[in-house]
């Protein structure tokens, strides 16, 4: 956990979803007003603490930074960062200008090789 310059190790020792929400029980924290303390730390987990992805799953993290490049082999830019809409993803990739590209497997997005570094899209570089 990361606050400002400050940061804690804690353990979990159970959680679950709720709704939307993780609910977790930390090492330590045995009291509401511990917990309360809490409220606006950043929280993180090691990559291999994450469970393994599925067939055309990724996680955010392992596309920042892919080059996107069209099926014609124009190059776009490299991702920048993701974004979650009411509708779908999108992924938002910087190059000589920044463009907002729906994350739709098998649709805009055609191919992703994370070995390769690079993010195949159908998608107009004028647009």
């Amino acid at each position: 956990m990361k606050k400002g310059d400050e940061s804690k190790i804690l353990n979990v020792v159970d959680g679950q979803l709720q709704g939307k929400t993780i609910v977790a029980q930390l090492d330590g924290i045995n009291d509401r007003d511990r917990a309360a303390s809490l409220m606006g730390w950043d929280v993180f987990i090691r990559q291999d603490q994450l469970p393994k992805t599925g067939k055309n799953e990724y996680y955010w993290s392992e596309l920042i930074g892919l080059k996107v490049e069209t099926i014609d082999g124009i190059q776009l830019g490299v991702v920048d960062s993701l974004l979650e809409t009411g509708a779908n993803d999108v992924i938002i990739v910087q190059g000589e200008r920044e463009r907002v590209i729906p994350f739709l497997q098998g649709q805009t997005i055609t191919t992703i090789d994370l070995n390769a570094g690079i993010i195949i899209v159908d998608w107009d570089p004028e647009f």
